[in-house]
């Protein structure tokens, strides 16, 4: 009984001792962690995005070829509209701002 009643007391003990020191204010340093749990940790998320990237429907051949088309032509149509703003707005200013 009595070794029940010391062990029951020194488990008491320890708690009251873990409740000061986590009521000190004091920030406990943390342990560092092992390089096995990162790597393990860095092995999960490569799992993982590998895992994200098998649910990705990618698009097929013609569906990049459309894609890369519109690019294209938007590029070409924005540089079209750039391009006349650009001399449309240089006449202006040379004559009017500069007076040329």
């Amino acid at each position: 009984m009595s070794d029940l009643s010391s062990e029951r007391q020194q488990r008491r003990a320890a708690r009251r001792a873990e409740r000061e020191r986590a009521s000190s204010g004091r920030a406990q340093p943390r342990p560092a962690q092992p390089e096995a749990a990162t790597a393990k940790r860095r092995s999960f998320f490569v799992m993982d995005a590998w895992a994200e990237l098998k649910k990705v429907e990618w698009p097929g051949q013609s569906q990049v070829i459309q894609g890369t088309v519109v690019v294209l032509v938007a590029c070409i149509v924005v540089g079209v509209y750039l391009y006349a703003n650009d001399q449309v707005w240089k006449e202006v200013v040379q004559k009017l701002l500069l007076g040329q």
